[in-house]
């Protein structure tokens, strides 16, 4: 299989955050009592990992906001620039898919604000505190790209997406990663969420305002044959493997094994 450089970035990416996970999951697990203090606590001049943390991510959302030619199309295909018209396109067909799209979003809305009341719940009660809300995001934090890479319970399950590419909720990750981080209460925590908040607004805003941009049928770029980025490859192998329940509406052939010699 022959990976595209957008391929081999995203799962540099993607390991990255299954290291810092770890790690956090490893200080969570065997130094449960000072977690907070190895997490927050300062290393030189009054910055802490907490501080890096933020700092990193703080900035991957403002790239998400203004997008560079050196990101994904999947993130692109909001700039006009990016935009290539499909000559002749119906619009009609536009308006019942986007129509579709926005309800499977309303889905994944509700579905994924119900799954974290459960945190809320939980934080509120005394049952967690803020050392599980960090590694909670930490977990999200890996687990976004778990979905760009090899399975999305969200496309593949509610949404109905044929790929990141075309997927209506593409830039919705920031919002899910950082959705219980406001139970920090600290300037970090609350800043993430809000940030997050506006990279959600930001994305729909231009589904709303250009719903072409977000249809293979009346953006070239967005068709397979045009797609530079094949971050897909992984997923459909991954997923022509799975039971048909975790993918009810979409299936690809498993690869075939080469030939014995």
């Amino acid at each position: 299989m022959n990976y595209t450089p957008m391929f081999k970035r995203y799962l540099t990416k993607f390991a990255l955050r299954l290291i810092v996970f770890l790690v956090v999951l490893f200080i969570y697990i065997t130094q449960y009592d000072h977690f907070l203090n190895i997490i927050q606590g300062p290393i030189a001049f009054g910055v802490s990992p907490y501080h890096i943390f933020w700092i990193c991510l703080m900035g991957i959302m403002f790239f998400h906001l203004f997008p560079t030619k050196t990101q994904t199309t999947a993130m692109r295909k909001r700039l006009a620039e990016t935009y290539k018209e499909q000559p002749g396109f119906n619009r009609e067909k536009l308006q019942a898919y986007i129509k579709e799209k926005n309800r499977g979003a309303i889905r994944v809305l509700i579905a994924w604000l119900l799954f974290n009341a459960l945190w809320v719940v939980l934080f509120f009660n005394g049952i967690i505190g803020a050392k599980e809300i960090i590694l909670i995001t930490s977990f999200y934090f890996c687990s976004d790209f778990i979905c760009y890479l090899f399975y999305c319970p969200f496309g593949l399950i509610i949404m109905d997406s044929k790929c990141c590419v075309n997927c209506r909720i593409y830039d919705w990750g920031h919002f899910m990663m950082f959705s219980v981080s406001w139970m920090m209460f600290d300037f970090f925590g609350v800043t993430l969420t809000l940030m997050g908040i506006a990279v959600l607004l930001r994305w729909e805003y231009t589904v709303a305002k250009h719903p072409e941009y977000m249809w293979e049928g009346s953006n070239r770029i967005l068709q397979c044959r045009n797609c530079q980025d094949q971050t897909c490859q992984a997923k459909k192998r991954v997923v022509s493997y799975l039971p048909r329940f975790l993918h009810p509406y979409r299936s690809y052939p498993r690869p075939k094994k080469a030939a014995k010699q």
